[in-house]
């Protein structure tokens, strides 16, 4: 959608992009299959999967930290962050998540690379599990995709 200017919109061809995934262990039966799926999108997508980097850390709250490593090296197009956070009996939940979401947003604000949101927070197990392949489709494969759509993007608004 355009009003009187330029319109940039980011191609889905993954081929010669310098890919890094970051994966929470935590919840690794959620997480593992976030992961499967987003790089089987890559792959779909023309990915050199060799060259792509993957990074485990122990749970969501490390994943900004390394998020924000690995895009200033400038050694990577685009980070993508997985992990799953589920609601329980007590406020974590809510700090996790929200400190989380704060840091993955603050180093690709920081660095200016594309750092992609691709953290599950439900309200329980069977919600999480709908979104890696069931009834809500799979946000491994989305974050993927957001991925691959921000490079290009980002190469469009630079170049003018």
């Amino acid at each position: 959608m355009t009003k009187g200017g330029l319109s940039f919109e980011g191609g889905l061809d993954a081929a010669g992009l310098r890919l890094a995934v970051v994966v929470a262990r935590f919840n690794a039966h959620v997480t593992s299959k976030l992961y499967d799926g987003c790089r089987e999108e890559f792959g779909a997508r023309g990915l050199d999967l060799d060259t792509l980097t993957e990074v485990e850390v122990p749970g969501c709250f490390e994943l900004p930290i390394v998020a924000k490593q690995l895009a200033a090296s400038g050694r990577f197009d685009a980070v993508v962050c997985l992990g799953a956070v589920i609601r329980g009996d007590t406020p974590h939940f809510e700090f996790v998540s929200s400190e989380t979401a704060s840091g993955l947003q603050r180093a690709a604000l920081d660095t200016g690379v594309p750092v992609i949101f691709g953290v599950l927070t439900t309200d329980n197990e069977e919600q999480a599990m709908d979104r890696v392949g069931g009834s809500a489709g799979h946000k491994g494969r989305d974050a993927a995709l957001t991925a691959i759509e921000m490079v290009h993007t980002m190469r469009r608004v630079s170049e003018g």
